[in-house]
């Protein structure tokens, strides 16, 4: 999903909850050609992607690419990875 996509009104300013945080915002940085290695969360996480590419894949066979503006809702216990494509930037929200 698109960060763009959230607002579709024809309105000068708009809000949307996207995610109900309950821990951190954390910023991450990968290398281009580096792997964040396969993890779990044990609570949901939001993954938006500021800037660069990147291939966010999961052991239920989800891949996404990640662009300036794309997000991923992450499950809890579920293993993912993320792949740099190039260098790139990410929020994780928990």
């Amino acid at each position: 999903m698109n960060l763009q996509d959230l607002h579709t009104e024809e309105k000068a300013v708009q809000t949307n909850v996207l995610f109900e945080a309950t821990q951190n915002v954390i910023s991450i940085q990968i290398a281009k050609g580096e792997q964040l290695k396969e993890h779990i969360t044990k609570i949901p996480a939001l993954l938006i992607c500021v800037s660069g590419s990147a291939i966010f894949s999961d052991e239920n066979e989800q891949k996404i690419n990640l662009k300036t503006g794309v997000y991923v809702k992450i499950e809890p216990n579920v293993k993912h990875k993320i792949d740099a494509i190039k260098e790139s930037n990410f929020l994780l929200i928990k």
